[in-house]
């Protein structure tokens, strides 16, 4: 095996021919970590996890250049010099430190999904270490497990609604720049990856033996080839055009990109004029955000909607489900390693009302660790903290926010549907009250069967919330 490299400053080029970032120099700059004893753990983490294959150098390089930065600043205003100085308390403290922290970049405080990420960085460090550096980390542990889980879980499976792709395809048929064109064609039909569509072989599609067309490509997140699979004519054709739109660029491309569907002559930035593939962040930062407001393509509440290329396997998945198709070949098609993985976050029954009524419900392992971000402002988060357990505290769980302009809200004092208020939080200590509330419901919903359908409809859409509701509270428990 290699040695490391000498210095500071690595420059590294991906030579995995089946990497998206295949021929990219990588660039680490370990020198903004003023602890020679932290730094030397970093990038002995950073080598070892190279050299074997456990990261790509696209996630290394993420994890050095950006997210543990903000390990490293936290460490030098508290004087940590070392991974063994760290405890539960400095743990809790550098969470702390996240919520507070100003981007530099947007005058934003951290969103919180990077801030789990900064997070987890640290831990995998951590846990590396406790394999393979076992010395030079706490011998007891220092993360509860319960970090940045509860009010911003995730509760629906994120697909495309249905008038959002109905205004999505009719955008399509004037969108005049071809690759976003085509290229969300080949998405919706196949459901591959940003990634793998951006690298796709000008030689993907081949003829079916019995009839029609099968499309096949290297899915670069598991390293290996998809299976054959059928494709709809639209998805060739588009295929076709991207071929014959590209033909001539060929002649310029590199010898690694002549073979790629996705290249184009790129208009400015430093490779302007050079034939290039397109670039992640071109394609769904630039085009996509271009592609919504040039055609006015709104949410249900008149928003932007908020388009992501990884919501076209969601809603392929969603589709496929929503048929009848067999919950083993959507795996398939989707290329997950695990069925439990396409069913917990890939694929639901399309329900459009379902989804919304979902995405309200307020779920939080302790309420002591409720965050800021669940409030509009830092009066109302003060007033919550003073008053959680009198005027804030219901039978089931908390209201974030029970007086609206000086008067008690309605919703509250009615006690109707507060699980599909955003306002509302609930906890594990309220896990048999609403085991209890779903029994009670149920057996309503049993003895009115005679009533018919009208009467069930007033049970039905409580008893699913509160069923999920269960579910993730049980979650909470078990990790606890």
């Amino acid at each position: 095996m290699a040695n490391r490299p000498d210095g500071d400053v690595w420059n590294i080029v991906d030579n995995d021919k089946d990497s998206q970032h295949y021929g990219r120099n990588y660039k680490f700059d370990f020198s903004y970590i003023s602890s020679r004893e932290i730094k030397d753990v970093v990038k002995d983490y950073v080598w070892q996890n190279y050299r074997v294959g456990n990261k790509s150098l696209e996630r290394l390089y993420g994890e050095v250049s950006s997210w543990f930065m903000n390990f490293v600043r936290y460490a030098d205003n508290n004087g940590i010099v070392s991974f063994n100085d760290l405890d539960n308390a400095l743990i809790d403290k550098y969470i702390s430190y996240l919520h507070m922290t100003i981007s530099e970049k947007t005058k934003k405080p951290l969103s919180y999904n990077y801030q789990k990420v900064c997070l987890d960085v640290l831990k995998s460090v951590i846990r590396w270490c406790q394999l393979h550096r076992p010395n030079d980390v706490p011998t007891t542990e220092i993360f509860t497990g319960n970090e940045y889980t509860g009010v911003n879980r995730k509760l629906k499976i994120d697909f495309i609604p249905d008038d959002v792709v109905a205004q999505i395809n009719e955008a399509l048929r004037t969108e005049e720049n071809p690759y976003l064109k085509y290229g969300i064609i080949i998405l919706q039909s196949t459901g591959m990856r940003i990634g793998d569509l951006l690298k796709l072989r000008i030689d993907c599609i081949k003829p079916h033996l019995i009839s029609g067309y099968t499309i096949e490509w290297l899915q670069h997140k598991g390293r290996k080839n998809k299976a054959p699979m059928p494709v709809r004519s639209e998805c060739v054709a588009a295929i076709d055009k991207l071929i014959e739109i590209t033909s001539e660029l060929r002649e310029e491309a590199d010898e690694k990109d002549k073979d790629t569907l996705m290249i184009w002559r790129v208009p400015k930035s430093e490779f302007a004029g050079l034939v290039r593939t397109i670039s992640k962040s071109t394609f769904t930062q630039v085009w996509f955000n271009k592609f919504i407001r040039d055609n006015d393509i709104k949410d249900a509440n008149g928003e932007y909607y908020n388009l992501t290329s990884h919501q076209f396997r969601r809603t392929l998945g969603t589709d496929m489900l929503s048929k009848g198709t067999n919950l083993n070949v959507i795996q398939e098609v989707l290329g997950h390693s695990d069925p439990s993985v396409t069913k917990r976050f890939y694929v639901d029954v399309k329900d459009k009302e379902r989804a919304e009524v979902f995405k309200n419900v307020g779920i939080i392992g302790n309420i002591n660790q409720i965050q800021s971000s669940a409030f509009d402002n830092l009066s109302e988060f003060e007033w919550f903290k003073a008053n959680k357990d009198k005027g804030a505290c219901m039978c089931d769980g908390y209201c974030t926010k029970p007086i609206v302009d000086g008067e008690i809200c309605d919703r509250l004092l009615k006690r109707q549907k507060c699980y599909t208020c955003s306002r509302y939080i609930t906890t594990p200590e309220y896990l048999e009250a609403h085991k209890k509330h779903l029994a009670n419901l149920e057996r309503q919903l049993e003895e009115g069967a005679i009533y018919g359908e009208h009467y069930a409809e007033h049970f039905i859409p409580t008893i699913e919330v509160l069923k999920v509701i269960i579910k993730r509270l049980e979650e909470l428990q078990n990790v606890s």
